[in-house]
C-alpha cells in the first residue's frame, strides 16, 4: 500500500509539473488558464489520494478530501473570472494556424 501511495504522489507531482510547463509555454492567457486549472486539479487529486491512503485517522482523511473539493470549486471559479475579465478587456487569443513569430511581425507598423 505504501508503494501505491508513493506512486500516486509521484503522479500528482508530474501533473503539477505539466501544469507549470503549460503555464510557461502556452501562447495566450486562455490556454495558460486551461493548463494550470486542469493539470493542477488532477495533480492535487492524485496527491490527496496518495495521502489519504497513508493517513492514520479518518478525520485527517476527510479534511484532505474536503480541502480538495474546496480547491476544485475555487479553481474553477477563479479560472472563469480571469477568462471573463480577459474577454472583457479584449485580450486576443493566439490563432492556432500561424506561428507566434509571424503574428508579432504582422502587427508591427
Amino acid at each position: 500500500m505504501e508503494a501505491f501511495a508513493g506512486l500516486l504522489l509521484l503522479v500528482g507531482a508530474v501533473f503539477f509539473l505539466a501544469g507549470t510547463v503549460g503555464l510557461l509555454r502556452f501562447p495566450d492567457v486562455y490556454c495558460r488558464l486551461h493548463a494550470v486549472t486542469k493539470a493542477d486539479n488532477l495533480g492535487l487529486g492524485f496527491i490527496v489520494l496518495g495521502l489519504v491512503l497513508q493517513g492514520t485517522s479518518w478525520t485527517a482523511r476527510v479534511q484532505m478530501v474536503l480541502t480538495w473539493v474546496l480547491v476544485l470549486a475555487a479553481a474553477a471559479t477563479v479560472c472563469h473570472l480571469l477568462a471573463r475579465s480577459s474577454l472583457a478587456q479584449r485580450v486576443p487569443a493566439v490563432a492556432p494556424d500561424r506561428p507566434r513569430s509571424t503574428r508579432q511581425e504582422d502587427e508591427r507598423p
